[in-house]
């Protein structure tokens, strides 16, 4: 469905204002489906990515600091779901060795199984597999990422 009969809004100020309003649209959709199909899990957007980092570095560990640098969300405090996640025994939390300021976190076994039963699912939740070819969603990819860095310079 057009974004125009979604809204409810004909006109835009511009082409791009419709672009920008059509993607946090679009976005909100994605994360409102993301956030219901992790809710049968007891997990958040954040907490997944988290957990997502974290099996990336697998079997390393890695800093609290590395993790909101990495995030998806920069105003999530990673602390704190780190902190729940350690809870729910999806990960654990060392004091490092080296700086006894930092905090060193590994996704646990648990953690990881968790991940795997959400990586079959994961195809309902991202965005276009089933109305863009594999050439449209590179050239998405392309279109966002220059967007992005324009849009981060000013």
């Amino acid at each position: 469905m057009r974004l125009e009969e979604e809204i409810k809004q004909e006109k835009f100020r511009s082409v791009y204002q419709k672009a920008g309003i059509n993607l946090i649209y679009t976005v909100s959709m994605m994360q409102n489906k993301h956030l219901k199909m992790l809710k049968k899990f007891g997990l958040t957007i954040p907490q997944f990515n988290i957990l997502r980092i974290l099996r990336g570095q697998h079997p390393n560990s890695t800093t609290v600091n590395d993790l909101i640098d990495r995030m998806l969300d920069k105003s999530s405090n990673a602390s704190r779901i780190v902190d729940k996640l350690k809870l729910k025994k999806l990960v654990d939390r060392k004091i490092d060795d080296k700086d006894r300021r930092s905090v060193r976190v590994t996704i646990t076994n648990t953690g990881i199984e968790l991940l795997s039963v959400i990586d079959a699912l994961e195809d309902e939740f991202y965005f276009g597999q089933d109305c863009l070819t594999e050439e449209e969603a590179i050239q998405l990819n392309e279109l966002l990422d220059r967007g992005r860095e324009k849009f981060l310079m000013k």
